[in-house]
């Protein structure tokens, strides 16, 4: 009878470091438009060096037309416009508009490494067929009111007027989470009417808007459209943080989920075929009907939604896993990046079942019948900006049946932290106890 560690050890096809690396993966994509390349941290350098491999590979060969990504719309667009020679930024001042925490997740060496070779490729082909770097995220209210207000002012002076009296209701929050308290216990009125309204007249208003020739003038009133989208959302996800019986969660996927359908149509309206390369967490990307998140918490996911809508033949959905290593993250919400020791991977974990397995870094797809000793749920790791190790099987680990969340899965065995631009001076290694596993 095979056993998980049999099955492993034979599907496998160990990684050498070279671009070779990702040709079975390049075969599994096939045809499909829709790659969701995931990360089990929000701060390992080998995820992020690995996905922007894979993305310059799919870009170059298979053809894929953007990169979506688990940011704020309008601070990636800054970067896209950087990328596609829309801009004059400079390339460190192109990630300006990243400076909400983490800012490490995007402003780091191995996303400049990437948006320079995607600014290199557009600079040989033509405008309308550049690739961009798209944000999905809806955090950024205020700053995607304010973009809104900006594009009418040189379309529309006069609903530019009627977008600031409309956001202005946001005002008198001095932040999104401070909104969504207020607005939710009557201390100050919900902004819900005003911003469902500007969408609307911004989508009603379309044709006008795009009067002026070529793809520049569609692109513009597009991303616009996306930024009142993130209003509208936004709006709704902080008010649901303070007694809504609706789960923030399903509603921030909904939206990351709804950005890669209008992107999709947006790309295929200009003459492109809509094929994207999503780069998120393993906990959004997988599907969610294969982890405890489905099965308890009646939690959904990009991953489960991308394969309801755009159809399973159309996506492939890639985890990445580590068993130890370092990974940048912070102790607390808001506190600062720390160059952190990940404990090695739990017992009855995938983790340590690739592990055990002694081939270091390996591809493993999922899509056939011979991982079928793999089924069986198994705990699962999960880091995101935050690390506890202290707490590690409570916070960072969920049951799974890793076949069924993902397509195939990258794992490499230890790991490093990815390098911010700005380090601090608590981004240090940390020191390893000498007694571990058997100190106290």
């Amino acid at each position: 009878m095979t056993t998980p560690l049999d099955c492993v050890c034979d599907a496998a096809t160990r990684l050498d470091g070279s671009i070779d690396d990702y040709d079975r993966l390049l075969d599994q994509v096939g045809e499909r438009g829709c790659v969701l390349l995931g990360e089990a941290s929000h701060g390992t350098r080998e995820f992020y060096r690995m996905r922007a491999e894979i993305t310059r590979r799919l870009i170059a060969e298979k053809g894929f037309e953007a990169v979506a990504v688990e940011a704020d719309w309008p601070d990636a667009l800054r970067l896209s416009r950087h990328a596609r020679h829309d801009s004059d930024d400079e390339p460190i001042e192109a990630f300006g508009d990243f400076q909400r925490f983490p800012r490490w997740m995007w402003r780091n060496h191995e996303v400049r490494d990437f948006i320079a070779w995607l600014r290199q490729y557009n600079a040989e082909r033509p405008a309308q067929s550049r690739v961009g770097f798209h944000g999905m995220d809806l955090y950024s209210l205020h700053r995607s009111a304010e973009a809104v207000i900006a594009y009418l002012e040189g379309v529309d002076p006069e609903q530019a007027r009627i977008a600031r009296e409309s956001y202005a209701c946001f005002d008198h929050a001095d932040d999104p989470f401070r909104y969504g308290h207020d607005a939710t216990f009557g201390i100050s009125q919900s902004c819900a009417d005003g911003a469902v309204a500007m969408l609307a007249a911004l989508l009603n208003n379309a044709d006008r808007y795009l009067r002026a020739d070529g793809r520049r003038a569609t692109d513009e009133q597009f991303y616009a459209e996306q930024n009142a989208r993130v209003v509208t959302n936004a709006e709704t996800y902080y008010r649901a943080m303070f007694g809504s019986r609706v789960d923030t969660w399903n509603l921030r996927d909904g939206h990351m989920t709804d950005t890669l359908a209008e992107l999709r149509r947006h790309l295929r309206s200009q003459g492109g075929q809509g094929k994207i390369v999503v780069w998120a967490h393993n906990s959004h990307l997988g599907d969610a009907r294969a982890t405890e998140m489905g099965w308890g918490r009646q939690q959904h996911n990009v991953g489960q939604w991308v394969r309801e809508r755009f159809g399973e033949e159309e996506t492939l959905l890639v985890g990445f896993t580590t068993h130890t290593g370092y990974v940048s993250a912070a102790r607390d919400w808001d506190g600062p990046v720390e160059h952190r020791w990940v404990r090695p991977g739990l017992e009855n974990s995938y983790e340590r079942l690739f592990h055990d397995s002694g081939l270091d870094r390996f591809y493993l797809p999922l899509d056939s019948e011979h991982v079928a000793p793999l089924l069986e749920p198994r705990l699962e790791r999960a880091i995101g900006v935050i690390y506890r190790p202290e707490t590690e099987r409570l916070s960072h680990y969920f049951q799974a049946s890793l076949p069924r969340q993902f397509d195939a899965v990258f794992h490499i065995d230890e790991t490093s932290a990815v390098e911010p631009f700005e380090k601090g001076e608590l981004w240090r290694p940390e020191v390893v106890p000498e007694t571990y596993p058997f100190g106290v």
